[in-house]
């Protein structure tokens, strides 16, 4: 007998918000069953992060619909911008209740001490530390809001490993394609102010949202031809029918209301074009035997690169290693302390900062657009008006007498991003330039770095982004080994597997290159439970009701399947064709649960037989 389905953890029904006069939500549903990991992903702006914080019952409160709970359910929400506080990062990790051992061991898997102070801590550590806290307080649900944002990519493989190791549901926002392929199970889009659900992992959602954007386009077509006849038929007028056929008059004027909210509901599209200023020589950098120390501190030890016109390299390795120390040594900005460093000739070069030290907190977007002052700006040679050009980054007209200041960390991102491409080069180097971008942004930067003339040097975490881009990678282990290998980042794995193993960043030593951090302090550990030699009576019935649900199910959803397959379907039956489908999306999503319990419980009895 198949188990039925779980009740959600927590859930939204028909909610509605708007910002002011902007209607943000129009009937959002969305669910968590329990341990369910799934991520929310929606252009810039479209409410994630404010949808999270319905979630998490955090100050925004909805102008309609229900939020619910399980009764003692802990959520646990980690924001973009976490607020650490406390006099040591043990108080703050235990401060929502967690006990000392578990802040203890979460804070050594991020690779922090306990008795670390809270004060001066970089956006890495500040990052982890909320991660860690989250983790200690053992939550049924997890609310992360850009998670991977400041993470090396070793702790992101951490957080990879403490979410594949919980009990809890989770709810992830994040622009990190390989993470989001590797941790979640269900997708949630929000799009034109509704959330649609797909029953599958992140690495599935490319596929499936094509699919549900041609839907609307060929459905845009039908209106648009239906909206046609109907014009026809109203311009050759009603006047001896009005009363007759107002009704068909209403329904063209709701027509045209339909096709307003579509348009209104098209994303902004963002340009971006880079221009190069013109052929560099053939090498652009050369650097011979470099060396390069801090104190006792050595950052680069007898390193040799060669970087020609129109390569990409990436630079990685841990937080802290000295990867920005290492592009700017490339620049010459930065003395080295042995060894040869030579730059190219005609050489025009672009940096976007991952600090956005540029950005002044009293600046304008206006300001900082047209440093030289005027309304116009020249882009690669051709003077634009300055809110024409803004507009290409979607920033509105009202936006460019704003300060800075009120800028999400995306917008920031791109604001950068819209001087560094204004201005002809042939080398361009960025740090860190995903960070608060969404995925549309994302591509588009991608495609515009892809068909870049000029030559790249990309410092980043985000696996995909460099997978996609990079022709060779440079890996720095924070104890002055360098390694350069051709390829990305899956590339570098596959040919030095051992490279990053005791590799050393900002939070000290790391244990292997896998992502568990090195404990720099281990705690004592909590007296060891009485051990259970077997499952318990409910754990075995869903055990074996799980065994059931998987044998059974494979045949179910194919005879789902195969009556929608039926061509004539939907025209006979339109009500039982969504029923069955709504009965194929519930079998498959039952599939997915017992498959998933069936695993932990069986884990679980191994455990115990020792």
């Amino acid at each position: 007998m198949a188990s039925p389905t779980r009740a959600p953890v927590l859930a939204l029904k028909d909610v509605r918000l708007a910002d002011g006069s902007k209607p943000l939500f129009d009937g959002v549903d969305l669910a968590l069953e329990p341990r369910v990991r799934a991520c929310l992903v929606g252009r810039n702006g479209a409410g994630k992060s404010t949808l999270l914080k319905i979630l998490a019952n955090q100050g925004v409160e909805p102008d309609s619909g229900e939020r619910s709970a399980q009764p003692g359910a802990k959520i646990v929400y980690v924001s973009q911008e976490p607020d650490i506080t406390g006099d040591t990062l043990l108080d703050y990790c235990t401060a929502g209740g967690a006990e000392d051992y578990e802040a203890h061991a979460t804070l050594a898997d991020f690779g922090l001490d306990y008795a670390k102070s809270t004060q001066g801590l970089s956006g890495g550590e500040r990052r982890r530390a909320a991660l860690a806290r989250a983790f200690a307080e053992q939550p049924d649900v997890l609310l992360l809001d850009e998670p991977t944002n400041h993470l090396d990519i070793f702790a992101i493989q951490t957080l990879e490993e403490e979410l594949a190791g919980s009990k809890c549901a989770a709810l992830i926002v994040s622009h990190d394609r390989a993470f989001l392929n590797r941790v979640t199970q269900r997708t949630f889009w929000l799009e034109h102010r509704k959330v649609r659900r797909l029953d599958k992992g992140f690495h599935e959602f490319e596929l499936w949202s094509e699919q549900v954007l041609a839907a609307e386009a060929d459905e845009e077509r039908r209106l648009n031809k239906q909206l046609e006849k109907e014009n026809a038929w109203l311009a050759r007028g009603v006047q001896g029918r009005r009363a007759r056929n107002e009704g068909r008059r209403r329904a063209l004027m709701e027509l045209r209301g339909q096709k307003k909210d579509l348009q209104s509901d098209k994303r902004g599209s963002m340009t971006m074009a880079v221009e190069s200023s013109g052929t560099s020589g053939k090498r652009v950098v050369e650097a011979k035997h470099v060396t390069k120390k801090f104190g006792d501190r050595v950052i680069v030890e007898d390193f040799s690169t060669r970087i020609l016109r129109g390569d990409r390299v990436a630079l990685v390795g841990p937080n802290g290693a000295g990867k920005t120390t290492l592009v700017r040594m490339l620049l010459g900005e930065i003395p080295i302390d042995a060894g040869d460093i030579k730059l190219g000739t005609n050489l025009e070069i672009s940096y976007v900062d991952q600090n956005r030290m540029a950005l002044s907190e009293k600046m304008t977007l206006w300001d900082f657009l047209t440093p030289g002052g005027g309304d116009s700006i020249l882009v690669r040679g051709i003077p634009k008006h300055v809110a024409g050009y803004a507009k290409e980054f979607l920033f509105t007209e009202a936006q460019l007498r704003q300060p800075v200041t009120s800028l999400s960390g995306g917008e920031r991102n791109r604001l950068l991003l819209a001087r560094a491409l204004a201005s002809p080069t042939n080398l361009m180097v960025l740090d860190e330039p995903t960070n608060d971008l969404d995925m549309d942004t994302l591509d588009l930067l991608e495609e515009l770095l892809a068909d870049f003339e000029g030559t790249l040097i990309l410092v980043s975490h985000d696996r995909d982004f460099i997978d996609r881009l990079a022709t060779s990678t440079i890996a720095m282990n924070g104890h002055g080994r360098v390694l350069e290998t051709p390829g990305g980042w899956t590339d570098l794995i596959d040919q030095a597997p051992d490279f990053f193993k005791g590799a050393r960043g900002a939070a000290g030593d790391f244990a292997t290159g896998t992502g568990s951090h090195k404990a720099i302090v281990t705690p004592a550990a909590p007296p060891a439970p009485k051990k259970t030699v077997k499952l318990s009576y409910k754990d075995q019935r869903r055990l074996e009701e799980c065994e059931a649900l998987v044998a059974a199910s494979p045949k179910i959803i194919a005879d789902f399947e195969a009556r929608l397959a039926d061509p004539g379907f939907y025209a006979r039956d339109p009500k039982g064709f969504d029923k069955v489908m709504k009965d194929l999306d519930k079998a498959r999503a039952d599939l997915a649960t017992a498959e998933e319990d069936w695993l932990a419980l069986e884990e679980k009895r191994e455990t115990m037989a020792g």
